[in-house]
């Protein structure tokens, strides 16, 4: 029920109820504030940016926050460094606000309109929608990339070329936009209302996060863009599934299932573990083992890795991008292994989706159990609770000396008794005193 309600307590006492927060702590707070305010706090981050490159002194600043960086004419395409930072930031900050906008104004008065009414249905609803519109975007784009790269169909070629660490622009933003949506990922998790398998999609989107970004680093945008559609495919399907499923269409839902579980299986589980046999086999015989350092034009290698640093040589790449990159066997079991325990995850995942399948088949609906609330399924939506405060008063007491009382007989047109009385003649109400009470001023004299 909308607003506050209040009871009479007594006599003299009104209550408010109140929405009773539960163990909210400072940073609690901070984060519901933000929940109930990405779409003001981001879009005012970005208008006050758009404002402020209309200075002319500040644009060498603020241009790197819609252009990239490090465009080489004499190649055409575009190194990397500490730059590509801003537009990593603009893209989480736009994708935040659109996303918070999107689901406010367009997806949940679409499922009301469509007969959804419970706060919780219209939720996942809203977040399923935005998921597929974002997918229905990147996934085909990922796919027009990896079809014009060597690699198409090629394991071999996603291997070929290094150590150019120079990229198109078309690769260079694809791979910055899907690296901002990950980490605002990582916002959305940990500020939203948790499911049951936070922290499982937690270690995901770290996992993922580090992979896009350690691939744009190295220069393995090759791979990076493959398992990215290989993801990206299933994850689509899911999504629209999942809105059929709040929308009442359970039989194109269940097709829809059938279908997502088929994409999984061969991306993620055939697809996904060729990638991976690939970085097992065809790095060692196809890129050059050592160390390189500098640009495109000006690379020096390959020499041996460093013995004074340990294993330091293999992160440096990660934040400086004139330091020294290399490939060798710790470098390849170091993506191996991240390629790896993701696949682990995904079959952990896949186990559940195996349990939803075996559900259809005995005559249930498809439903997604990796993402529900914590509280679990079949509860219900829960219910606020609420306290009651005593309302603050609409009226204060003042001091007698404070009425006006020659003034207010003059507005209502009272005359004093002749005799000089202290009291005010009105019909049955002849005591100063009693008035006094009447209004509040006093207690009530016997």
């Amino acid at each position: 029920m909308n607003g506050p309600l209040y009871k009479q307590a007594n006599s003299n006492v009104v209550l408010v109820r109140r929405v009773k927060r539960k163990n909210e702590g400072p940073m609690k707070q901070l984060t519901r504030w933000f929940v109930n305010n990405q779409i003001g706090f981001s879009f005012n981050l970005l208008a006050l940016l758009f404002l402020t490159h209309g200075m002319p002194r500040a644009r060498d600043y603020t241009a790197k926050y819609f252009n990239l960086s490090y465009y080489n004419p004499e190649t055409g395409n575009y190194g990397l460094g500490w730059n590509d930072g801003h537009l990593i930031l603009f893209c989480v900050v736009l994708l935040t606000g659109l996303r918070a906008a999107t689901m406010e104004y367009i997806l949940a008065p679409f499922a009301k309109s469509q007969g959804l009414s419970k706060r919780k249905d219209i939720t996942r609803f809203s977040e399923q929608a935005w998921m597929s519109v974002y997918y229905a975007f990147f996934w085909p784009l990922g796919l027009y990339i990896y079809r014009q790269s060597p690699a198409y169909l090629n394991y071999r070629e996603l291997w070929t070329g290094w150590p150019d660490r120079e990229l198109t622009g078309l690769m260079k933003g694809y791979m910055l936009a899907q690296l901002g949506f990950w980490l605002q990922q990582l916002v959305v998790i940990n500020i939203e209302e948790r499911r049951k398998d936070h922290w499982q999609m937690f270690t995901h989107h770290i996992v993922t996060s580090v992979l896009i970004y350690a691939s744009y680093r190295y220069g393995y945008t090759r791979v990076g863009n493959l398992i990215l559609v290989l993801m990206d495919v299933s994850d689509l399907v899911l999504g629209i599934a999942k809105c059929l499923k709040y929308l009442g269409y359970h039989t194109i839902c269940d097709v829809m299932f059938g279908i997502f579980m088929l994409s999984w299986l061969i991306a993620r589980h055939v697809l996904y573990l060729g990638v991976c046999y690939s970085v097992w086999k065809d790095t060692s015989a196809t890129m050059p083992t050592g160390c390189f350092r500098g640009t495109r034009d000006r690379l020096a290698g390959p020499f041996v890795p460093p013995a004074d640093q340990g294993f330091r040589y293999l992160l440096e790449p990660l934040w400086d991008s004139e330091a020294t990159f290399c490939f060798n066997e710790s470098v390849k079991w170091a993506f191996l292994s991240m390629l790896l325990f993701l696949q682990c995850l995904t079959i952990m995942w896949f186990s559940l989706i195996v349990k939803v399948a075996v559900k259809v088949v005995k005559g249930g609906a498809a439903e997604d159990v990796r993402s529900d609330d914590e509280a679990g399924e079949g509860e219900g939506e829960e219910e606020d609770e609420f306290v009651y405060e005593e309302a603050r008063p609409l009226e204060e007491e003042v001091g007698v000396e404070e009425i006006d009382l020659k003034g207010w007989e003059r507005r209502a047109g009272v005359k004093r008794q002749a005799s000089g009385s202290t009291g005010v003649s009105l019909p049955g109400h002849s005591d100063r005193k009693e008035l006094l009470g009447r209004i509040g001023c006093e207690k009530q004299v016997e």
